[in-house]
């Protein structure tokens, strides 16, 4: 009988728990990952205590407070702490959101802070996300136009701009593929949530010329298709984006340009 195990490094051990902040009477525990490659070490999970009372609302807060006042070897990206980059975008208490704009009071207990899940990690909370770049390039997210460009720019209706709602807000922070299985079995070559989101944008802009193209490039058993409508991308995005909509719409394009 077959046996099925993950290999030795692959188990998550308990790392370092530091010590409690000394007088604080608001405190709180913080289970993170950690993993550095060049130790060669085991993924562990490390364990840090804040007093809440000397600490932003956010879980980016408290992670910049961990590694200004306790760890500086703690990683991970950040920038904007708005929302608008997705750069800090992790697994939070078992969610795929942005840490900026997850707040603690929307965590019961301790908080549980891993990378995105089913990616390479570069370090710590870092997820590689070299493939899932180049699948979003690969759908050409730009305006694509054989006509002449115009003396001041492409004009658009109210209503075709209005189209776009709901699909250009996207920031690429990967929570929606992460958290999809088709993508976990299939992301070599089912293109994910995000990229075909953005290629649903640029398939209905009044202002590109290549829809035909764009179509047709997607006509595949697996960049589209392996879509199953889950619906995880839509209840994970941060930004309250419905990914599954955008792709079903490109399906019925699918279907109206056979009949």
């Amino acid at each position: 009988m077959a046996e099925f195990s993950l290999p030795k490094n692959s188990r998550v051990l308990v790392g370092k728990t530091w010590p409690r902040p000394a007088d604080a009477k608001n405190v709180r525990a913080f289970k993170i990952y950690r993993w550095n490659p060049d130790t060669g070490e085991n993924p562990r999970i490390d364990t840090y205590y804040l007093d809440m009372d000397s600490c932003g609302p956010m879980i980016l807060d408290a992670l910049i407070k961990i590694k200004n006042e306790i760890d500086p070897t703690l990683t991970f990206r950040r920038s904007c702490r708005e929302g608008i980059c997705g750069s800090c975008a992790m697994n939070i208490d078992g969610i795929n959101t942005l840490a900026c704009i997850y707040g603690l009071d929307e965590v019961q207990g301790d908080v549980k802070i891993y990378p995105l899940p089913h990616m390479p990690v570069v370090k710590d909370l870092i997820p590689d996300l070299t493939h899932f770049y180049a699948q979003h390039a690969s759908i050409m997210p730009w305006l694509e136009t054989k006509t002449n460009s115009p003396a001041q720019e492409w004009r658009q209706s109210i209503g075709d701009r209005k189209k776009l709602d709901g699909l250009y807000e996207c920031v690429m922070c990967a929570c929606c593929s992460t958290s999809c299985p088709s993508y976990w079995w299939n992301g070599d070559r089912y293109l994910g949530p995000a990229a075909l989101l953005h290629a649903y944008r640029w398939i209905i802009d009044s202002r590109d010329e290549a829809t035909g193209e764009r179509l047709d490039e997607l006509e595949d058993p697996f960049k589209l298709y392996r879509c199953h409508t889950i619906m995880n991308c839509a209840k994970t995005c941060p930004k309250g984006l419905n990914p599954a909509k955008a792709i079903a719409e490109i399906k019925m394009l699918m279907v109206e340009r056979r009949a």
